[in-house]
C-alpha cells in the first residue's frame, strides 16, 4: 500500500521552539478544511511533544500516535472513530500523548503503514512533526507532499530555517518541497517579509500576522480562531496560504519530486549517514530501494567532506606547486588522504574499516585524480568509459556496452576532472568552447562535452590506450583478419603504398592504423599529425605533431592542415594522419601524389566505395578546392589501398574488406576487392560466424613489387577452393593508376 494519490501529507516545523508552530497546525488544518470543504486529519507527531495540541484543542486522545502505529486492527472507515478524537469544528485529532509525562515512542514501520491506511481515508493529513528530526519525522517527511518551515522575521529564527534546510537538502529531500512560512509578523519586526525572503533564498508561501489577543482568545475556548473568528486578519493569512499551497496543482508538483527512502537520524537533530556496504559503489537504479539508500547516503558524506577539504586545504595551489614531480605528488596525496581521514573522524559515522577506506580512498581521487574513473582506467578489460552524467557511467568490455555502479558526487567534480585533464594540453572548456579533444598522460583519447551544449550535465568519452599495445599477432589470435591478409598488408606498407583506412565510431581504425605504422622500416622518417596525439610508435625515427586550439583571444590555433603543410617542409618519408575531417584531406592527397608514398590516415566511411565519397565531400569544404571529378582523379591517383573495419553487432571487430584502388573509368573510380570478409551466421552464444575470403584478384601493384625484386606469394591471393573466383563489387577497372 502507498499514500492515496487523492491525499496530501502536509508536514509543519520549525527551525527553532517558539515560533508557533502548534498553533499554526492547528488552524492550517481548520482553515484546509473550510476553505476546500475537505476531510483533515491532524496529527501531533512532537518528539518533544507535551500534549501542547491537546490544550490548543481541548481534546483528550482517543489513541495516541505511538499507539496507532501498533494498532492491531485494519484502519477503515468503520474503525477509525476508535483511534480519532473529533473536534467540534469538524476536524479530526490523533495526539501524540495524553499528558505531559507520558512516553513517546513511535515504531517507524507501523506509523509508515497507519499513514497510509488513514490517506485512504481523508484529504489532508497535517502533521506537527516538532524541531527534533528522528526517525519517524524524517519517515514522515518522506510521505509528504511538502513541509512548511515556520520562521520569525527575525535574525536568529531565520538562520536556524536556513541550517534546518540545509539539513533536510543534506539528506538528499528536494528544496522545492521545503516551503517557508513567516509568522507573527508586525511592523516592529526587525527583518521585513521581503528581506527575511532574501536571506532564506525562498519566497514565503505564507505571511501571518502577529495577533496575540485573537491567539489568546482562541486558547481559552480551545478552537482554533480560523474556525472562530474567520474574518479576522489573522484568519484571511491563513486562508490565502491555503489557497496558494493548493491552486494550480501545486501540491500535485511537490508531491512528484523525488524524494530519498530510509533516511535515518540521531537523536542530536544531525542528520547521520546510514551504514554502508563495504563493497558498495552503487549508484541509484530504477525500482532498487536498497542501493538508492546507499548512493544517497554516500553521496551526501562524500560531498561534507569535499565542502571540508576545500576549507581545510588550498588543493588547486598544491596540485600546481608539484609541477609534475612525483615526490611533490606523493606528499600532496599523502597530506590531502591524512585531511580526509580527519574529516571522517569528525563525522562520527560508524563505518567499518573497509568502508572508511574506500571513502576515503574515491574522495582522494575526485580531489586529486580522476574520480571514480581512476578505477575504470586500470581495468584490464575496460576499453572505452562513457560518462553520460554524473551519475551514469557505461564502459565497453569485450565489445559490449554495461553500465557500471560508479558514480561522481557532483556535477562540479565531474567538471573540475575535466579541467584537470586539459589543462595540462594547454586546452581549455568552458561556455564559449564547450567541448573539447584530449588525452590522458598514457595515450587514452578524451571526449569532453560540458553545458549548455551537454543538457545533463558535462559528459567524457574515453576511449583507452592499451597498456599493451595491440599487435598483428594478435589480430589473428582474435579473428579481426588472418595471416595471410597481415603478409599482405605488411608487404603494402614496407613497399610505400598509401593506405586508407575507414570505419565507423570505435571500429579501430586507430589501432589498426597503430599496428599498420609499426611496418614501417625503421630507416625512414615518420611524421604523425593528430588532434589529438594518440599513435604510439616502436620506430625511433618518428616526430609527434598534435593541433593547438584558439587562444582566450580566438587566435592561435594550429589545424591539422597547418601541421599537414608544415610536414611537407619536414624532409618526411612517411605522413601518419590520425584522422581526416575536413578540408585536410586534400592536402593529405597532396602529399601522398607529390613523393610522399607510404602515407597513411583513416576515415570514418562504412564502405570502401563510401570511403572515396567522403574524401571527395571532405575536399570539397576547402575554398582551393577543383571539381568533383579532379578531386576523384586525385584519390584514384593518390589512394592505393582501402581497407575497411568494422565492429559487428557481437561486439568482434573484423577486417570486412581490403580493396584495391584501380584508377578512373568515365567519371567513376575503379576499385576491386582482394579480401572480404562473409557472415554466414550466428553461433549458439550469438556470436557472428563467417569466413574471410580472397577474392582471386591479383592487385595491379603487385607486377611492380616484383619489377623491384619483392617477391609477393600468389598462394596469398588464392580463393577458396569451393567457391572459385568472386565477383568484384564496385565499378570495375583494370588498367593501372591513372
Amino acid at each position: 500500500m502507498a499514500i492515496n494519490p487523492q491525499c496530501h501529507v502536509i508536514a509543519i516545523s520549525g527551525g527553532k521552539g517558539g515560533v508557533g508552530k502548534s498553533v499554526f497546525a492547528a488552524n492550517f488544518a481548520q482553515a484546509l478544511m473550510l476553505e476546500l470543504r475537505a476531510r483533515v486529519l491532524l496529527i501531533d507527531l512532537d518528539a518533544q511533544s507535551c500534549g501542547d495540541q491537546n490544550v490548543l484543542l481541548g481534546l483528550r486522545p482517543n489513541k495516541t500516535i505511538s499507539e496507532v502505529a501498533t494498532f492491531g486492527g485494519h484502519i477503515t472507515a468503520q474503525t477509525i472513530s476508535t483511534l480519532i478524537a473529533p473536534h467540534n469544528s469538524g476536524l479530526h485529532f490523533i495526539g501524540a500523548v495524553r499528558a505531559p509525562g507520558d512516553i513517546y515512542d513511535v515504531n517507524v514501520e507501523g506509523l509508515k503503514k497507519s499513514i497510509e491506511s488513514l490517506s485512504h481515508l481523508y484529504n489532508f493529513i497535517v502533521v506537527d512533526i516538532g524541531t527534533h528530526f528522528q526517525n519517524p519525522q524524517l519517515a514522515m517527511i518522506e510521505m509528504s507532499s511538502v513541509v512548511l518551515l515556520l520562521t520569525l522575521p527575525e535574525i536568529l529564527s531565520t538562520n536556524q530555517t536556513m541550517k534546518t534546510i540545509s539539513q533536510l537538502m543534506t539528506q538528499m529531500f528536494p528544496a522545492d518541497m521545503l516551503q517557508v512560512v513567516l509568522n507573527k509578523v508586525s511592523q516592529s519586526n526587525p527583518l521585513t517579509p521581503q528581506m527575511a525572503a532574501q536571506s532564506l533564498k525562498k519566497n514565503p508561501v505564507g505571511v501571518i500576522p502577529q495577533d496575540d489577543v485573537i491567539v489568546s482568545q482562541a486558547l481559552s475556548r480551545s478552537t482554533p480562531f480560523v474556525a472562530s473568528q474567520p474574518r479576522a486578519p489573522i484568519s484571511i493569512a491563513f486562508h490565502e496560504t491555503v489557497r496558494r499551497l493548493t491552486s494550480g496543482g501545486t501540491l500535485d508538483k511537490l508531491r512528484s519530486l523525488n524524494k530519498p527512502k530510509g533516511v535515518q537520524s540521531d537523536v542530536k537533530n544531525e542528520t547521520q549517514i546510514k551504514p554502508l556496504g563495504a563493497a558498495s559503489t552503487s549508484q541509484t537504479r530504477p525500482n532498487d530501494t536498497k542501493k538508492a539508500e546507499v548512493f544517497d547516503s554516500r553521496t551526501v558524506l562524500k560531498r561534507r567532506l569535499h565542502r571540508g577539504l576545500i576549507e581545510t586545504m588550498d588543493l588547486k595551489k598544491g596540485i600546481t606547486e608539484t609541477n609534475g614531480d612525483p615526490a611533490k605528488e606523493t606528499e600532496l596525496r599523502v597530506k590531502t588522504q591524512q585531511s580526509i581521514a580527519a574529516l571522517l573522524d569528525k563525522e562520527g559515522s560508524t563505518l567499518s574499516r573497509e568502508e572508511r577506506a574506500l571513502i576515503v580512498k574515491e574522495v582522494l581521487d575526485e580531489a586529486l585524480g580522476l574520480g571514480p574513473l581512476e578505477d575504470l582506467l586500470s581495468d584490464q578489460a575496460v576499453s572505452e568509459i562513457m560518462v553520460n552524467r554524473r551519475d551514469l557511467i557505461y564502459v565497453e568490455r569485450s565489445g559490449k556496452l554495461t553500465r557500471t555502479d560508479f558514480s561522481f558526487t557532483s556535477n562540479q567534480q565531474l567538471l573540475t576532472v575535466i579541467e584537470r585533464i586539459v589543462t595540462p594540453l594547454g586546452r581549455r572548456i568552458d561556455e564559449k568552447t564547450p567541448y573539447v579533444d584530449a588525452r590522458l598522460k598514457d595515450g587514452s583519447r578524451v571526449n569532453a562535452v560540458i553545458p549548455p551544449l551537454a543538457i545533463d550535465g558535462p559528459c567524457i568519452t574515453i576511449r583507452k590506450f592499451a597498456k599493451t599495445p595491440i599487435t598483428y599477432k594478435d589480430y589473428a589470435n582474435f579473428g579481426t583478419m588472418t595471416e595471410p591478409m597481415i603478409d599482405f598488408l605488411r608487404i603494402c606498407v614496407e613497399n610505400g603504398l598509401n593506405i586508407i583506412i575507414s570505419g565507423g565510431t570505435g571500429s579501430g581504425k586507430t589501432t589498426l592504423l597503430n599496428v599498420l605504422s609499426g611496418f614501417i622500416p625503421a630507416t625512414e622518417r615518420i611524421i604523425t599529425v593528430e588532434d589529438a596525439a594518440e599513435l604510439q610508435l616502436k620506430q625511433d625515427h618518428v616526430i609527434r605533431l598534435e593541433t593547438r586550439p584558439p587562444n582566450m583571444e580566438g587566435e592561435g590555433a594550429v589545424t591539422i592542415r597547418d601541421l599537414i603543410r608544415n610536414t611537407l617542409r619536414m624532409r618526411p618519408d612517411r605522413i601518419v594522419v590520425g584522422e581526416c575531417r575536413g578540408a585536410e584531406a586534400l592536402d593529405m592527397l597532396a602529399a601522398m601524389s607529390t613523393g610522399h608514398d607510404g602515407s597513411l590516415s583513416t576515415v570514418h566511411a562504412n564502405s570502401p566505395r563510401e570511403a572515396i565519397k567522403r574524401l571527395v565531400n571532405l575536399c570539397s569544404m576547402a575554398k582551393e578546392a577543383p571539381s568533383e571529378k579532379a578531386i576523384m582523379e586525385q584519390i584514384t591517383s593518390a589512394v592505393d589501398l582501402i581497407i575497411q573495419i568494422s565492429r559487428l553487432s557481437d561486439g568482434s571487430r573484423k577486417i570486412l574488406s581490403i580493396t584495391e584502388v584501380v584508377g578512373m573509368q568515365g567519371d567513376i573510380a575503379t576499385t576491386q576487392e582482394v579480401y572480404r570478409f562473409k557472415e554466414e551466421g550466428f553461433d549458439k552464444n550469438r556470436k557472428i560466424i563467417g569466413q574471410f575470403q580472397a577474392t582471386g584478384f591479383i592487385p595491379t601493384f603487385i607486377e611492380e613489387f616484383e619489377r623491384k625484386g619483392v617477391k609477393v606469394p600468389r598462394t596469398l591471393f588464392a580463393p577458396p577452393a569451393a567457391s572459385g573466383p568472386a565477383k568484384e563489387t564496385a565499378a570495375t577497372g583494370t588498367g593501372g593508376k591513372k
